[in-house]
């Protein structure tokens, strides 16, 4: 029977040199592979740095020329520029407090709410984005909210004599009146409720007066039904009232003939 050992075998007819320099080639191969991997991430980070560099760079112009248009009070065309920046660079909180003050502008309230709380969303340190948003939220009537914020860039930039002497103290200045509209219209309600009341008499149905008073009207009545009165009309044109009880009625004459009641 034929032997199948040669299968076992087979490495033993493999020189030693040419294993060596079978190893030593892969060796180079994994070198070279290494460098390439190494060089093929090093220039996609490159490429990614590059990239952005010229979004910061191309955002920097865009907002810059809605910045200008703004001044100009170009306002919808300043807005479509930052709009254009804010796809390169989302996370600027400037270009979101800009678009704010210009929302503003065009008194458009809730948007440039939205926009101040994405500034400050994005940069809760910016003294400038919170007196923005506190500015939008007067706009909407929301002055507690607006007071806070005020606050809250007065924390961050404590000597900005803008925010402490403009914006926090005309905000306070309008809670009070807030305040003390609110107090009025509530002492108008209950000075209002209270006369209702008054204007009602109140009055004892089951006092001794009031039941003397209806029997005497329930008499009267009585009476006055128990009798009635005809009035009676003769051929020569005269006129009669008669009052005919109702156990003994008046019977007319034969001269009289029209009768009414």
């Amino acid at each position: 029977m034929a032997s199948f050992g040669w299968k076992r075998k087979i490495g033993e007819k493999v020189s030693k040199a040419t294993s060596q320099q079978f190893e030593a080639e892969a060796a180079d191969d994994k070198d070279l592979t290494d460098d390439d991997d190494a060089d093929w991430v090093h220039a996609t980070k490159r490429r990614k740095e590059v990239l952005l560099e010229d979004c910061v760079k191309k955002s920097k112009k865009l907002k810059d020329e809605g910045a200008s248009l703004a001044e100009n009070r170009r306002y919808r065309e300043a807005i479509h520029k930052w709009d254009e920046a804010l796809q390169l660079t989302p996370e600027d909180a400037t270009l979101y407090e800009m678009k704010s003050q210009v929302l503003m502008s065009l008194h458009e309230m809730f948007p440039a709410v939205h926009a101040a709380e994405m500034a400050v969303q994005r940069n809760p340190r910016s003294w400038d984005a919170w007196q923005t948003l506190g500015r939008a939220q007067l706009g909407l009537g929301e002055i507690a909210l607006a007071i806070r914020s005020f606050q809250v860039s007065l924390h961050i930039f404590p000597m900005n004599p803008e925010v402490w002497k403009e914006d926090l103290s005309w905000a306070r200045k309008l809670h009070e009146q807030q305040k003390a509209t609110k107090t009025e219209a509530v002492q108008t309600l209950a000075k209002e409720k209270e006369l209702a009341q008054e204007s009602i008499p109140d009055y004892d149905f089951e006092s001794d007066e009031i039941v003397a008073v209806c029997a005497a009207i329930a008499e009267k009545e009585k009476a006055l039904s128990a009798a009635k009165t005809v009035v009676i009309v003769s051929a020569s044109g005269t006129v009669e009232t008669v009052t005919e009880q109702e156990n003994c009625p008046t019977a007319p004459d034969e001269t009289r003939f029209i009768r009414a009641r």
